[in-house]
Parts: structure tokens; sequence; C-alpha cells
């Protein structure tokens, strides 16, 4: 597995990036159509975080043509693929990290992700989760559509992997680097409670893809 930058790795995939999530990432193509099912009919503002070059959109966009986006990635070239392929949509992008961006409070109908989250810590994802919490109005949803694993020890491997390549390589705490580091499903699931979410559920899974979501309620 490479070891760069996220902005970096993903940068120098741009070009291939659509093709390659929709033939080879196992349940992607179908998780981009799924996601979209479950995105209430009268959403009018969303947040895409990790938004790449909008695939999840795509579909969006199919059945909300007016929908208004906020999206936010690390890689430039990929906010610039989404505006060539949504030149008329309603679209705010943001390039830069979603943990340093300030989401405001209340601002969202709907939050969603897809296959970006499984980059990082349990403590950085309820960090954010709590964040994504507080910009989502009452009654909004956040809809997660990632790589999570089954068993414990698929985890245990993986977080494992990714802390003895950072010590060799030295790399700083809080560094992005591109390394899959997925949760199981049960334990994703415990992250949006941690960070306020209610009636959390895993709605759809292919293969590895998974989509959770959950729900901000009094």
């Amino acid at each position: 597995m490479s070891y760069e930058t996220m902005s970096d790795f993903f940068t120098a995939r741009v070009e291939g990036y659509d093709a390659h999530m929709l033939k080879n990432v196992g349940g992607c193509k179908e998780g981009y159509k799924k996601l979209a099912t479950f995105i209430p009919r009268n959403t009018v503002r969303l947040l895409d975080l990790g938004c790449g070059t909008g695939l999840e959109l795509d579909e969006i966009f199919k059945v909300l043509p007016g929908v208004e986006v906020t999206g936010i990635d690390l890689t430039k070239a990929m906010l610039d693929k989404l505006k060539e392929k949504h030149p008329d949509k309603a679209l705010k992008l943001i390039h830069g990290s979603y943990f340093e961006c300030d989401l405001g409070i209340e601002q969202y109908d709907i939050a969603i992700s897809f296959q970006t989250m499984h980059h990082f810590s349990h403590e950085d994802k309820v960090q954010l989760y709590t964040k994504i919490y507080k910009s989502l109005k009452m009654g909004g949803q956040y809809i997660e559509c990632d790589y999570m694993v089954e068993l414990q020890e698929e985890e245990d491997y993986w977080y494992s992997a990714n802390a003895k390549v950072r010590e060799e390589l030295h790399i700083p705490a809080g560094a992005f680097y591109h390394y899959d580091t997925p949760c199981t499903v049960s334990n994703q699931k415990k992250l949006f409670q941690l960070a306020g979410f209610s009636q959390v559920k895993e709605v759809w899974r292919k293969e590895n893809t998974t989509i959770v979501i959950g729900k901000k309620q009094k």
C-alpha cells in the first residue's frame, strides 16, 4: 500500500478516480445510487464531506436538482472536476480539511460522506462527528457510506499496521496520510452515538461498502 499525503494521493489519481471507484471498489457503484435514495426529498441544504469529484452528488442531483450543496475536499483538482460536471448546480466548494473548517451551527438538513472516513482514528472521528451533529438542524441526519469491516480482529490489524508505518516513517501526529483504517460496523455506530446521534442504524451493505445513518433529535 502506498503511503502519501492525502492530498498528493488523490491529486495523482484524479483522472482515473471515477472509473476506479465505479469499477474496482466493491459495492461503490451501487452505493452511490443507494445513498441518494436515503436523502429526504424535502432537503434544501446538504453538506458533503470529502466530496471529491462528486460521484454521490451525480446521483443526488438526479432526484434533487435544486439542492444547495456545500462540499469540502482536500484536493483542489477533484473540486475542479466536480465544478466541470455540474456548472449549473448550487455548489459552494471549499478546498480544505473538514476537520479544520467551521461547519456552523444548525446550517444543514443533511450531511453526507462517501468513502472518506476510513482513514482516521476513533478520537478524530468523534471530534468530527460532533461538529457534524452541531451543524445539522434539529431532525437532520448524517448519512455515511464507507469501508467498514465485520470483525474486531480486522480493525485491530489495520490500525496496528498504520501505527507501525507512521512510527517507522516518523510521521507526526495529526498529519493526514492515505492509509486504510476501517472500523467495524459496530464501532462505527458507537462513534455516531458518542457524538450525540440517535437512532443510529446500518441501512445497507454490499461487500465492505456500508451505509450508516444517525439522526439529530431533541
